[in-house]
C-alpha cells in the first residue's frame, strides 16, 4: 500500500526533503487518466538564505511566487522553452523548494516515450530489444527531460502536491536504499553558490544526470527490471 506525502512531510527543512526525497514516487495523471511515475533519484536544494543560485534570491516576483507559497505546492519555470519542477519546502513566504532532477520511469513507459519524441520516427517499442539502455536513460534523466516526459509545464505552477489529482508525490513500500549509495555533492549546471553541497543522488543509478565519473563505480543499477515492461 502506498500512501502520499502529506504538509507534515513538505514542511521540514529543505535539506532534509531534499535526502527523503530519495526513492519516493512521483506520480501524473494525463486528462486521459494514463497513470505515469518515477522513482527519485537525483534532487537539488535550493535555500532560502545565502544561497545565490535559488530563484528566491532576489525576492518575490510574478514567476517565482509559487515558490514562497505554502510547502507541499509545485514551483515550475521554464528555461529555453523547457521546464522543470520543484516542491516547495519549510514555510510559506521563505522561499525555499527542491528541485528533482532524475526519475527511473516506473509506470507509462511507453507514454513517457512519446512525449519524450525518442520514437518520432517509428513505431514505439513493443519489446524490450526495441529499446537500448542508453535511449531508454534518457526518459527522464534531467531535470527537463522528466517534465516532458511527464507532460508537466508552467500550467502546472502552483498545484498543491498534498490534495490535487493530477500530480502528487508518494512513498514507494517495496523501495530500499542503502544508507551507503546515497551520495551528497555540489549542484550542478549552475554559476553561483557552486560550492553548497545542496544535491543528492543515487551513486551509480542509472538515471542520475551528470557525468559518470560523479559515481565510485560509474552508473550500474537501478531499482527494478523496467526495461521488461517497455511492451
Amino acid at each position: 500500500m502506498t500512501t502520499r506525502l502529506g504538509p507534515q512531510f513538505f514542511s521540514q527543512t529543505t535539506r532534509q526533503v531534499a535526502r527523503q526525497l530519495l526513492g519516493k514516487r512521483l506520480v501524473r495523471i494525463t486528462d486521459d487518466g494514463t497513470r505515469l511515475s518515477g522513482l527519485v533519484v537525483e534532487v537539488e536544494a535550493y535555500l532560502s538564505r545565502g544561497d545565490l543560485a535559488s530563484h528566491s534570491h532576489r525576492g518575490m516576483s510574478k514567476k517565482n511566487a509559487a515558490m514562497f507559497s505554502q510547502p507541499g505546492r509545485l514551483y515550475v519555470y521554464s528555461i529555453h522553452a523547457k521546464h522543470c519542477l520543484n516542491v516547495v519546502t519549510e514555510a510559506a513566504g521563505q522561499g525555499a523548494a527542491v528541485l528533482i532532477r532524475a526519475l527511473e520511469p516506473s509506470e507509462g513507459i511507453q507514454p513517457m516515450l512519446a512525449h519524450r519524441g525518442l520514437f518520432a520516427e517509428r513505431p514505439l517499442p513493443t519489446l524490450p530489444a526495441d529499446t537500448d539502455l542508453k535511449t531508454a536513460i534518457t526518459i527522464a534523466s534531467g531535470p527537463a527531460r522528466l517534465c516532458q516526459a511527464l507532460g508537466i509545464d508552467r500550467s502546472h505552477d502552483g498545484l498543491n502536491l498534498v490534495s490535487d489529482q493530477r500530480v502528487w508525490l508518494e512513498n514507494a513500500p517495496a523501495v530500499s536504499i542503502p544508507s551507503r549509495v546515497i551520495t551528497r555533492g555540489p549542484r550542478i549546471g549552475i554559476s553561483q553558490s557552486t560550492e553548497l553541497p545542496l544535491r543528492w543522488y543515487l551513486d551509480g543509478h542509472h538515471f542520475v544526470s551528470g557525468l559518470a565519473r560523479a559515481h565510485s563505480r560509474g552508473r550500474h543499477w537501478a531499482f527494478t527490471p523496467w526495461l521488461s515492461r517497455l511492451g
